[in-house]
């Protein structure tokens, strides 16, 4: 029988080969797997290689996420009513329960619902909020109009879960989420952006405009723009019709010339036929142009013509016609100058 002590010291040094090759063999699976990951997150972003989550399908992200769907990608969705989610169901995308869900099932959420409030609620709710639910890694997109500081709030707190954050509220309404011609306000790491240009270019255009929060003060600008424009649109038909003119003419004599643009030729015919549905909520531009007034009075900027426009889409939501569409604008100048475009088009041009 061979001495216990050597046979021990036999034992003690093959059990120690043998740790010593299964921490190796753990470590280099460890290294490969981190390689592969690495190589992953440098990859383009496709539909082989890329789960999406979509918050918020109204009348915009119905129609954007739809173009995600269309081109491949797995869509998760969450939708508080979920009727309105169904027709992005009904073509393939799945249906979480919560925000959380779905970010756990996703390697990009995008968000556009109605209020900042919401946002905040979808997002960074602690428990059913998507950031909550998030691999580090994972990216967040938030597409509704919001304010710059909780957007630099979000992306703040993106970081601190080794994730990222973009604000990229969009412009074009209905029409430009429903043809991906939409103008999008990008904001935050360029990077990041650059690497999610396969999703924004399927719902239009992508413009950077520099860190967390500017994809929000451009959209604001942008509103700002549109909102004075609106008024001077209608105030436009209102005294051509005042004045005898066939409105329907008018317009498409300065829809050609400098008075022309984008407002017109979106707005115009719909408003010549009471087509007062919304592409846009009056009650989400009086949400917009008072984050613009507000962060105007933290800049010391007076703008009497937002102002002056804010308070008129107001009276319309005063009246109860907060969910109609931004030509709506329209009822305000007719109640106004007690006059009514009805017969807009009727009249033939009189020498």
């Amino acid at each position: 029988m061979p001495p216990l002590l050597p046979l021990l010291l036999v034992l003690r040094s093959r059990t120690a080969h043998s740790y010593s090759l299964s921490v190796s063999s753990l470590v280099t699976l460890l290294r490969r797997r981190r390689s592969m990951a690495t190589v992953a997150s440098t990859d383009p972003v496709s539909p082989t290689n890329t789960r999406v989550g979509w918050i918020g399908t109204g009348i915009m992200g119905r129609s954007m996420c739809a173009h995600l769907l269309n081109a491949g990608y797995t869509v998760t969705v969450f939708n508080r009513t979920l009727s309105k989610a169904q027709p992005l169901l009904d073509i393939g995308a799945h249906l979480a329960d919560s925000p959380h869900s779905l970010a756990s099932q996703s390697d990009v959420v995008f968000s556009i619902v109605g209020y900042p409030s919401d946002v905040r609620h979808v997002l960074l709710h602690p428990s059913s909020g998507a950031l909550s639910g998030l691999r580090p890694g994972g990216i967040i997109v938030d597409m509704t109009t919001s304010e710059p500081s909780l957007a630099s709030e979000l992306s703040a707190a993106a970081s601190s879960k080794n994730c990222s954050a973009i604000d990229a509220p969009v412009s074009g309404g209905d029409h430009g989420a429903k043809t991906g011609a939409l103008a999008i306000f990008a904001g935050g790491d360029e990077s990041v952006v650059q690497k999610l240009n396969p999703l924004f270019a399927l719902m239009g255009k992508v413009n950077y405009m520099g860190g967390s929060g500017k994809g929000q003060f451009a959209k604001l600008a942008n509103q700002i723009t549109i909102a004075t424009t609106m008024v001077g649109l209608v105030e436009g038909m209102v005294y051509a019709h005042k004045a005898g003119l066939n409105v329907e003419l008018f317009l498409n004599a300065i829809s050609t010339g400098a008075a022309g643009s984008k407002s017109l030729d979106l707005h115009g015919s719909r408003i010549l036929k009471r087509d007062f549905e919304p592409g846009f909520y009056v009650n989400h531009f009086v949400k917009d142009l008072g984050i613009c007034l507000k962060e105007c009075q933290n800049m010391g900027l007076a703008l009497p013509g937002l102002a002056l426009a804010q308070q008129l889409y107001l009276s319309l939501k005063a009246h109860g016609e907060g969910n109609l569409g931004t030509q709506a604008l329209i009822l305000a100048l007719e109640r106004l100058n007690n006059v009514r475009l009805d017969n807009a088009v009727a009249s033939k041009p009189s020498a």
